[in-house]
């Protein structure tokens, strides 16, 4: 069961949603906007929050922002829109999963449901760090959770990855030490082609390490290599789903 804040300003939508996923077993609070949402928060802290783009007031995007800044809840975002643009912006923000609507309930309470193992697995991901430092094994310091979207350093702390963020890593973790080239970070991301003024995974790259040193309280082995890309600069363990 996961603790549930659903912000829609449609109040059909905003009832039929609490009502579907409380059915399904899951604890939900339904919110008209930012404020509410705020206040719902305060009173009890959710798991997930489940966030339209179009509100009124301060709109999904800033909310989401907001959210991410200051803690690892998991983020849906609903939208109307259908613009490939708007979606890049609400990952790169932060968001978990971007759905636009109409979505079916039953499509929407598997996403609920997925990122709730992901977000449970983050756990998990910082036990198995400490084994494998208890078994003396010091060939994999790091360890890359794909299950749980998470980065585990290797005394056990845990930096939960953003969708475009777990992208990244994990074409670093697929081979430690060798640069990835900037042209299949892009193409990794979803974007046509590598051009050089656009900035977006730089930008991305220092919000992660920004993330990593205050979750971790130690920097990211991912460097910046001159004139092709970036690297993950440390032995790593992947752990895979299942």
């Amino acid at each position: 069961m996961a603790r549930i804040a659903v912000v829609e300003d449609e109040a059909s939508l905003r009832a039929d949603v609490v009502e579907y996923l409380t059915a399904c077993g899951h604890a939900v609070v339904g919110c008209e906007d930012g404020v509410a949402l705020d206040r719902a928060l305060a009173e009890r802290p959710a798991d997930l929050v489940i966030l339209d783009i179009n509100l009124p007031g301060e709109d999904g995007f800033s909310i989401a922002k907001r959210l991410r800044d200051g803690s690892d809840v998991g983020i849906i975002m609903l939208t109307a829109r259908g613009v490939n643009v708007d979606r890049v912006v609400g990952l790169e923000i932060g968001a978990d999963v971007y759905l636009v609507k109409p979505v079916e309930l039953r499509e929407l309470e598997a996403q609920v449901r997925s990122l709730s193992r992901r977000l449970t697995g983050v756990a998990a991901a910082a036990a198995s760090a400490v084994d494998v430092g208890a078994s003396g094994d010091t060939s994999s310091h790091w360890v890359y959770d794909q299950l749980a979207w998470a980065l585990v350093s290797p005394d056990g702390g845990t930096a939960k990855l953003t969708a475009n963020e777990r992208v990244f890593v994990s074409l670093l973790v697929e081979r430690p030490g060798e640069p990835v080239s900037r042209a299949a970070i892009f193409k990794a991301l979803g974007k046509r082609e590598w051009d050089a003024g656009d900035r977006s995974v730089d930008s991305m790259v220092r919000r992660l390490r920004a993330k990593g040193a205050e979750a971790l309280g130690r920097e990211l082995p991912i460097e910046a290599v001159h004139g092709t890309g970036y690297a993950f600069t440390a032995p790593v363990t992947v752990k895979q789903g299942g």
